[in-house]
């Protein structure tokens, strides 16, 4: 019997939920990813405080789901995330305003260390790699932060599933927003997200130091900064502005990405920032369909770079479908189970064991 996503909203059909209904009648079940006996589906609540309640109704489903073919393999999360009916004005706060001078790094208030996540280019999977740590983090009881810094083209909102704009109740602090057990912030929630971010170098400087000095970051074990593709101004600033514990370089396996992360890495280098590993993603593809495994940007490159550079290699990253869709629904990877959440898992583990976070 081939499982269809009618099947799986037929099966939890009959679960109703408070304030009336059930699952498929307020169309809460969202995300349904069929992969032979592997059944994933997201449960979103209309807000946080009804998620809170919705444990009892998560596992009703997951139950029903299982019965419908032995030997089903079934993953339900719980999420909260709509858009508001009417976005609000943005906060009374210039965002983007030139940097105030400052004597040298110092620490961000309420954070005992910050990683840097960055990559010599582009389309490595940095930001994926960056919010699902910051996440597999959290689920080990982690205080986690997670700041978008990629001012041209932050993503994070969208892998987070927030859309709420920030408020700033006396137009100098920012109040930040909380997504899958994350506190995060984004310039992307405080622009029109179809407009593009024109700024010269002075203006991408303040904008970093206000979303670092000016949010209320509370106490956080550990403050996450997905950076901008390259070695540009943002990186810059922040390691010259701000005390940063490392970095972390995010690199596919084929030779062109190698070369840029090069580049990266001398950059960290060159800051005194320490250089606290590589990590290797989109090392190997397996398939759904045939079992088979192909390493298609190539594997192990990564490795062999920490080993020349005598960095420690973090991990290898695998590639998939569920990756992608779960970054577009807003309900990053390490949020589930499989493979992939699995090698999010260790890697956390691994940044914990070490005391980077």
């Amino acid at each position: 019997m081939t499982l269809e996503k009618d099947d799986i909203l037929a099966a939890v059909a009959g679960i109703s939920v408070p304030g009336g209904g059930d699952l498929a009648s307020r169309d809460m079940v969202r995300a349904v990813q069929i992969d032979g006996d592997i059944v994933r589906f997201v449960i979103e609540a209309p807000d946080a405080a009804t998620a809170a309640t919705l444990e009892p109704v998560r596992q009703a489903a997951v139950a029903a789901v299982q019965r419908l073919r032995d030997g089903l393999q079934v993953t339900a999360v719980l999420t909260a995330h709509s858009a508001p009916k009417a976005a609000p004005a943005p906060p009374s706060l210039k965002v983007g305003r030139h940097p105030t001078p400052q004597a040298g790094p110092v620490p961000v208030a309420g954070v005992d260390r910050i990683l840097a996540i960055g990559s010599g280019k582009g389309g490595v999977g940095k930001s994926t790699v960056a919010s699902n740590l910051a996440v597999a983090l959290a689920r080990k009881g982690r205080r986690v932060g997670l700041l978008d810094a990629d001012i041209y083209g932050p993503s994070q909102p969208r892998m987070m599933g927030v859309s709420k704009r920030p408020a700033s109740p006396d137009g100098k602090t920012i109040i930040p927003l909380h997504a899958h057990g994350v506190t995060m912030m984004s310039i992307g929630l405080m622009v029109d997200p179809d407009k593009a971010v024109v700024w010269r170098g002075p203006m991408l400087m303040g904008a970093l130091q206000q979303m670092l000095t000016q949010v209320e970051w509370g106490q956080l074990d550990v403050l996450i900064i997905d950076l901008p593709p390259g070695t540009g101004d943002v990186q810059l600033t922040l390691c010259q502005k701000t005390q940063v514990t490392g970095a972390v370089i995010v690199s596919t396996p084929q030779d062109v990405a190698l070369l840029d992360a090069r580049k990266a890495i001398d950059m960290f280098k060159t800051l005194n920032t320490p250089l606290l590993g590589l990590i290797e993603n989109m090392s190997t593809f397996h398939c759904p369909h045939c079992g088979q495994e192909t390493q298609i940007f190539g594997h192990g490159g990564v490795l062999h770079e920490a080993e020349r550079l005598g960095v420690p290699f973090l991990g290898a990253l695998p590639i998939d479908l569920d990756t992608r869709l779960s970054g577009d629904a807003g309900t990053p990877v390490a949020l589930g189970t499989g493979p992939v959440a699995e090698a999010y898992a260790v890697l956390a583990q691994r940044f914990i064991d070490g005391g980077m976070a």
